[in-house]
């Protein structure tokens, strides 16, 4: 007996119905994937600061208010201007009194041994020092051959001056004024004239001038037993790079590739030597686990992401979130000297068991993009404790991003760079303003003596701390 034409229709319609309902939820998980996306913030991933939305900045200052008012607080020592010591006063002006200010009576002029001092600072009219070296021919009585005078060694073959390379690069390596700014201060404030070629051919010889510091200061920071890496996109002419910073306590190195793979790495970061304190981006493989730190700030976000997602791992992602910040409340203690080390040590060998035991949770639930997560923060478990045991170890990549984050901005404001030579000027001046910083040394002043030794054949001040 054949089948009645309506058992056929109903097959028909419940596998068009199967068909929709998978349908349905493959569309469903792609709108809660665009949502994540869209709802992701630098404070729930690893998104940078600068791509935030206007409202989530918002968001972020509200977050950050202690609901004080603006300005100095009750208690508050003031900050006011230190005066000039005397020996460094150009000029002083001595005013006295002529009268009486309550009977009229006429004042004798009479020393006051701590009169009040108000100071003026003004500029001077700036104007250029200006050697114009004549180079005469003289004809050989002998032979007739004309020949004409030389520059001494000392004296540049440019119309650079060390010191005025110095401003240039102090200019647009370390304030980030474009090069047609300075063009434009270099007129307007100096009455000097320049076109953006010279400008450039100048940038080119700071570059040389500092270049074996930062190879020296390269050599120094590999060898460091701590040490951040991080790195952010770059652009030469329009095409991708990569800008790496490798960032230890007194020494901050910069390094430009064609990308972002291992094998660059690897060059940036020499051998395995110390501990590497990243995130857990798979080009850092290449190190031993054991040698290695991982940045807890990025799991936080990455928490915070899983939980405001939604999900059947959302209630794990909140429980990972505040045992994660409940370490950092533990570690501020510990920073600030409240907790003992080894208090500190006692309480996180408990809560190590309990991360770890939510982990393997969380691994072993089917929930897309969790799960995920949290297998690959269990391949990284060795990396996850050592800020423990290893003083000077922070549990965070801040100091690497903070570090990069002027890279980021140069690269936004500039485009990056136009030229391979271009490049090596962007990671040297770098290396050398940010290194100057930390150790709190003047950059100018370092610029102008790596200018003028390059002029003399000699090579320039060092970047390490002394």
């Amino acid at each position: 007996m054949s089948r009645d034409w309506r058992d056929d229709r109903i097959a028909e319609l419940e596998a068009e119905v199967a068909e929709l309902r998978q349908t349905n939820e493959k569309l469903l998980a792609r709108i809660a994937a665009l949502e994540a996306r869209l709802n992701q913030s630098s404070a729930n991933s690893s998104q940078p600061p600068s791509k935030d939305s206007p409202k989530q900045r918002r968001e972020r200052k509200r977050k950050r208010k202690s609901g004080r008012k603006r300005g100095g607080q009750p208690g508050h020592k003031p900050h006011q201007r230190e005066l000039v010591p005397p020996e460094k006063v150009t000029a002083t002006v001595d005013h006295r009194p002529d009268q009486c200010d309550g009977c009229g009576a006429v004042l004798t002029e009479v020393d006051d041994t701590e009169p009040l001092r108000h100071q003026i600072i003004e500029l001077p009219e700036i104007i250029p020092d200006v050697t114009e070296h004549r180079l005469h021919a003289c004809d050989c009585p002998s032979c007739g051959h004309r020949t004409r005078a030389k520059l001494p060694p000392d004296v540049p073959a440019s119309m650079w001056g060390p010191r005025l390379q110095a401003l240039v690069g102090l200019l647009t390596g370390s304030y980030r004024v474009s090069r047609r700014g300075v063009v434009s201060l270099l007129s307007d404030v100096l009455s000097i004239r320049v076109s953006l070629g010279a400008l450039s051919k100048a940038e080119e010889r700071v570059s040389e001038a500092i270049a074996p510091a930062v190879d020296e200061a390269v050599d120094f920071a590999q060898a460091q037993p701590i040490k951040h890496c991080d790195a952010t996109s770059w652009s030469n002419g329009g095409i991708a790079r990569t800008l790496w910073t490798l960032s230890t306590a007194m020494v901050t190195v910069f390094a430009i590739t064609v990308d972002g793979s291992r094998s660059a790495a690897r060059v940036l970061l020499d051998r395995v030597r110390g501990i590497l304190v990243s995130d857990r981006a798979t080009v850092f493989l290449f190190w031993a686990m054991s040698r290695r730190q991982i940045c807890w700030a990025h799991l936080l976000r990455k928490f915070l992401g899983c939980a405001q997602r939604g999900g059947p791992g959302a209630q794990l992602a909140r429980e990972l979130q505040s045992t994660t910040e409940l370490m950092f409340h533990y570690w501020h203690r510990v920073r600030d000297g409240t907790m003992s080390r080894a208090e500190f040590r006692r309480w996180t060998f408990t809560v190590r068991e309990r991360f770890e035991w939510l982990l393997e949770r969380g691994a072993a639930r089917s929930a897309p993009g969790f799960s995920g997560v949290c297998k690959n923060i269990l391949e990284h478990k060795d990396a996850l404790w050592n800020f423990v045991e290893h003083r000077g170890l922070d549990p965070t990549n801040n100091q690497a991003e903070r570090d990069l984050r002027p890279g980021v901005q140069w690269r936004k404001t500039s485009y990056g760079s136009q030229s391979e030579r271009g490049e090596r000027y962007a990671e040297r001046i770098m290396t050398v303003t940010h290194t100057l910083r930390k150790q709190q040394r003047p950059v100018f002043e370092y610029l102008y003596h790596a200018c003028l030794n390059s002029q003399n054949g000699r090579s320039p001040p060092s970047l390490l701390p002394t």
